[in-house]
């Protein structure tokens, strides 16, 4: 099973998923940003410097996941924010049509919260990235909250604000 973690950029998604690695040690770990990273070495960035607006960034995620899936046969944990729906969809479609089994977890946490937690992350890269990276999260925060109201009804969504993450990773395992 893929184990796709959402939610707003400081919702938890890394912790979440360092918690599940844990519990499903043959999990495999993989983060879809790595891929933008990759290709924003070689492509032209969009104007937005957004990698997800790539359309090569969504097929080349939703491949590679198959690839692994098919490759290894093991449950993937993938925590990425991903609130653009059709940007969503067309991942999840891709992924459905390879008959990957998944469970989208959505970390539903409040706004202020989430600008609390970027604020105080710690962004390991130079201090000029770490700022723009911090800058890009928290021009993006409502955006990010906002996704809560166009999540697919099969979607699992988690107060990430009221849980620890043992708390969430039960709920996790529990549902897949």
């Amino acid at each position: 099973m893929l184990i796709w973690i959402n939610g707003a950029f400081g919702a938890g998604k890394s912790t979440l998923a360092e918690e599940l690695k844990s519990r499903l040690p043959d999990a495999l770990d993989y983060d879809p940003e790595y891929v933008g990273y990759l290709l924003t070495k070689w492509v032209p960035a969009p104007d937005s410097h957004d990698f997800q607006d790539l359309p090569l960034w969504r097929r080349m995620v939703a491949e590679f996941a198959i690839g692994l899936w098919e490759e290894y046969r093991r449950p993937l944990i993938v925590p990425m924010t991903l609130v653009n729906a059709a940007y969503r969809d067309e991942i999840f479609d891709a992924l459905a049509a390879a008959k990957v089994p998944l469970l989208h977890v959505f970390l539903d946490v409040p706004a202020d919260e989430v600008r609390r937690r970027i604020v105080e992350q710690v962004i390991i890269d130079g201090v000029e990235q770490a700022d723009e990276t911090r800058e890009f999260r928290l021009r993006n925060v409502e955006r990010c909250v906002a996704a809560r109201a166009h999540l697919p009804a099969e979607t699992l969504v988690l107060a990430g604000d009221r849980h620890t993450p043992a708390e969430l990773a039960d709920l996790v395992l529990a549902a897949a």
